[in-house]
């Protein structure tokens, strides 16, 4: 019998060439492509962020590898384990979108209800629930029924849940929706704890700032494709080179010798103050950077300071999402 436990070298999430289509309308005749051939996989012990907008198709992947919905084709597993089978589904930690916790039940009630759905004696949930309410923020919280949480509370109590039978992936959808900055820090914390510890997270949010700061990878996916995988610094270097960025470079000294620096369209100059000038020159390299340097010091002006502006998380995705938009159209 081959064994499909895996190593710490085997990707935890692996997703290879996966379709789904949908059938809509009148007799199903219409073909909605959710999915068309997506590959990406997800290492142990990683924090991976799935992006994109409405519609793209991040819901459909989740609820394949967790094995809601049938793939129409290509492969999925999940720990080693076809995606959907049982014995990798009891290693699943899952907090989907929009949850609903039962209006009767209180902090610890619903932690004893959920345990029970994973196999866990209420005996078992209750040595842990203290220390799980705890570390998301609502040890004093256990006794209240849920109808007096907040939409934040909510969030962190049905994370708390899915940590409860100490799974070895997180499938987090929306992790941090509703949740105040502070909740968002402390939530962030509790992930990385978490990953120290070798879970492995899979992540799908639509606060990109909060993706950038937590994951190791992402992936932005856009009407059903991968636009682009990788590290986050990777993914936001759309030029290709990471030593290519834009470059603003401040300068003090005559207007003139400013004027006579910058001859070029490469480049824009900011005055702010007397004789205190900002440039910026877009898409500069450092053989770049040191011309105009070397330049400003023969007109004898001073170097200020130089910096390299980098593109946010969310300035790349909006770019890839336009660009193939656009290509669509």
């Amino acid at each position: 019998m081959i064994s499909t436990e895996t190593t710490a070298s085997d990707p935890v999430i692996r997703v290879t060439n996966l379709v789904k289509t949908y059938h809509d309308g009148l007799f199903r005749r219409r073909k909605i492509e959710a999915l068309k051939g997506v590959s990406l996989e997800v290492g142990q012990g990683e924090i991976f962020g799935l992006l994109g907008p409405n519609g793209a198709g991040k819901t459909t992947l989740i609820k394949v590898l967790l094995g809601i919905v049938h793939k129409t084709s290509g492969e999925a597993t999940l720990l080693g384990e076809p995606a959907g089978r049982r014995a990798g589904r009891q290693r699943v930690g899952y907090l989907p979108e929009g949850h609903r916790i039962p209006k009767h039940l209180t902090g610890n009630s619903t932690l004893e209800f959920y345990g029970s759905l994973s196999g866990l004696s209420v005996a078992e949930v209750r040595r842990r629930r203290g220390e799980l309410l705890d570390t998301v923020g609502l040890a004093d919280w256990g006794k209240t029924n849920v109808t007096k949480y907040s939409k934040g509370m909510l969030q962190r109590l049905g994370l708390a849940q899915a940590m409860l039978h100490k799974p070895d992936v997180l499938v987090l959808d929306e992790p941090t929706d509703g949740v105040d900055p502070v909740g968002r820090s402390e939530i962030r914390d509790v992930l990385n704890q978490l990953k120290s510890q070798g879970k492995t997270i899979f992540l799908n949010s639509h606060l990109l700032q909060e993706i950038e700061l937590v994951c190791d990878q992402v992936a932005i996916l856009f009407r059903g494709e991968v636009l682009k995988i990788g590290p986050v610094a990777e993914v936001t270097n759309l030029a290709g080179d990471s030593e290519t960025a834009d470059v603003t470079i401040e300068l003090d000294g005559d207007a003139q010798a400013i004027t006579e620096l910058l001859p070029d369209d490469n480049s824009t100059r900011e005055q702010t103050g007397e004789t205190r000038w900002k440039v910026t020159l877009a898409g500069s390299n450092q053989d770049d950077i040191d011309r105009l340097v070397d330049a400003a010091r023969e007109r004898q002006l001073s170097v200020v300071s130089i910096s390299r502006q980098k593109l946010t998380l969310e300035d790349a995705f909006l770019r890839l999402v336009r660009g193939a938009a656009g290509g669509d159209s």
